[in-house]
């Protein structure tokens, strides 16, 4: 996670940009050559770690990407800003990806008003993502951090005067709503060989 720095997904919004400074690939202060498979690679490894993906499910968005009309590159971005998980991160409901994955499969989360537990969901434009009615469900997401971070504009984050914060999906997520600082494409090549 070092290496790869600034993993907002793993290390939670606050925390992406306080890791220790490592050498990262294409980085020319470096004293080793590069590979182009190893720039690839960890291209590859950061959005994958990002989001909480096994090669089998990044190589499954992939191959989507590929049939599917629109850039090779940002549609794979687009489904995955779109998974149920990552769109709980992004409305602050939850630190990270992988406690937001959590929230998902132990049913606290709703969307237009029935319980998902599949954190891959793909969420649609207009669906409403709210938190069950229940006692532990409130215990369980962080509700002390709404509103302090900012929320990408293709959702929107509102709370009700009993402190019930409720997510909107506007539209598709577009490349400016990605937070990861990574070249899409060369996650593309790199499954150039298996898709």
């Amino acid at each position: 996670m070092r290496r790869l720095k600034n993993l907002p997904g793993l290390a939670g919004k606050d925390n992406a940009s306080n890791l220790g400074e490592f050498r990262v690939a294409g980085d020319p202060s470096a004293s080793k050559k590069i590979s182009q498979f190893c720039v690839r690679l960890e291209a590859k490894q950061r959005l994958r770690l990002n989001y909480g993906l096994t090669e089998r499910q990044l190589l499954k968005y992939v191959r989507i990407a590929r049939i599917t009309r629109g850039s090779t590159g940002q549609v794979p971005l687009q489904l995955l800003e779109m998974r149920l998980d990552n769109v709980i991160f992004q409305l602050n409901m939850a630190s990270t990806i992988p406690a937001a994955r959590q929230l998902v499969s132990h049913r606290h989360i709703l969307v237009n008003r029935r319980i998902v537990d599949i954190p891959s969901y793909r969420c649609k434009p207009k669906d409403i993502i709210t938190i069950r009615n229940r006692p532990t469900s409130y215990n369980a997401v962080k509700s002390e951090s709404f509103g302090r971070d900012e929320v990408p504009d293709h959702l929107t984050l509102s709370i009700s005067q009993t402190n019930e914060p409720a997510g909107l999906i506007n539209h598709m997520a577009n490349r400016e709503s990605v937070n990861l600082d990574i070249n899409e494409l060369l996650v593309v090549e790199y499954h150039s060989r298996k898709a």
